[in-house]
């Protein structure tokens, strides 16, 4: 047999990848993954950054593909309805905006942008505009954590905003002293693998009105409420996810039943990735005894003011 000449061989390789299906995808996507983690409240920043959460609704969309983002006439990222990108520029002006429908032109590379200012150690909240308006809206934090509680980060594209940077976020600069943490089992507040509110027992129930009885001794400081449903890793992922959810979003409306204010409470869901208790073996009812501490809602309050000692 006689081996391929030069040219043939080149011709080969040619073809060989064009036929890659790592190739086929799109330039700066990610394949296989749209959305990753839900959404939780971002950590204060320091002074040398400002930090920027950008995201779109999943209600009153009028276009359904990606509205582009770009920081400094760069593509950051493609946001979906239910979409949201965090990220952190040095302090100073920025041309920031997005653009819907904006295939081939790309419009945002060249078009004047929102320009802003953005301050070290704030954190600014902008949602996209569906009605075509290419400025991001400013929104209030107690308003765009209300909006973000089923929001999931965008995973589908890369950025290639050259002035993004990695968010440094400081230890010494959260002051621990404003935050108390409850942590209440769902195994008190429900029965494995459920969530709603029927199917809270009567145990369940009085840590709820313990637990609200605290909160109304702070109602006066309380600056924001977070709740976040945690699963154990028995089971599907997605449906870990959406559990966690229900279980946050079944304890958000039992303290607004309360009396805690809507307003200060969010709820998320961290699925089976935060566990306490990682290997468990034997049986099906030997693993649900055994994940048993992984399966929790964990309630963080902010207060305006440190705890007293």
């Amino acid at each position: 047999m006689s081996l391929p000449s030069r040219k043939q061989t080149a011709a080969l390789l040619s073809v060989a990848l064009l036929a890659s299906p790592v190739l086929a995808a799109p330039a700066g996507t990610v394949p296989g993954k749209v959305f990753d983690a839900a959404y939780v409240s971002v950590p204060p920043i320091g002074d040398d950054q400002a930090q920027v959460v950008y995201y779109r609704l999943q209600a009153g969309v009028q276009r359904q593909g990606s509205a582009h983002v770009y920081v400094d006439r760069e593509f950051h990222t493609g946001l979906l309805p239910g979409g949201y990108s965090t990220f952190c520029l040095a302090p100073g002006s920025h041309t920031l905006g997005a653009y819907l429908d904006d295939t081939p032109d790309y419009k945002g590379k060249r078009s004047d942008l929102y320009q802003a200012s953005l301050q070290g150690g704030k954190t600014y909240y902008l949602r996209v505009r569906e009605d075509g308006n290419t400025f991001p809206q400013p929104v209030k934090r107690e308003e765009a954590e209300r909006e973000l509680v089923t929001s999931r980060m965008q995973a589908h594209t890369l950025s290639r905003a050259a002035s993004i940077e990695a968010c440094r976020h400081y230890d010494y600069l959260v002051d621990e002293s404003r935050f108390k943490h409850y942590e209440l089992s769902s195994d008190v507040l429900f029965a494995f693998g459920k969530s709603a509110s029927d199917d809270i027992s009567a145990q369940g129930r009085k840590a709820v009105r313990e637990l609200i009885d605290e909160l109304q001794r702070d109602d006066a400081q309380i600056r924001h409420v977070q709740v976040v449903g945690h699963t154990d890793p028995i089971g599907d992922e997605a449906k870990n996810q959406h559990l966690g959810q229900l279980r946050a979003n079944t304890l958000r409306e039992l303290l607004i039943a309360g009396g805690i204010p809507d307003s200060v409470i969010s709820a998320a869901s961290a699925g089976n990735r935060e566990p306490v208790v990682f290997s468990c073996y034997g049986n099906r009812v030997q693993q649900i005894a055994c994940y048993a501490p992984n399966r929790r809602v964990v309630v963080k309050v902010e207060l305006g003011r440190p705890v007293e000692k």
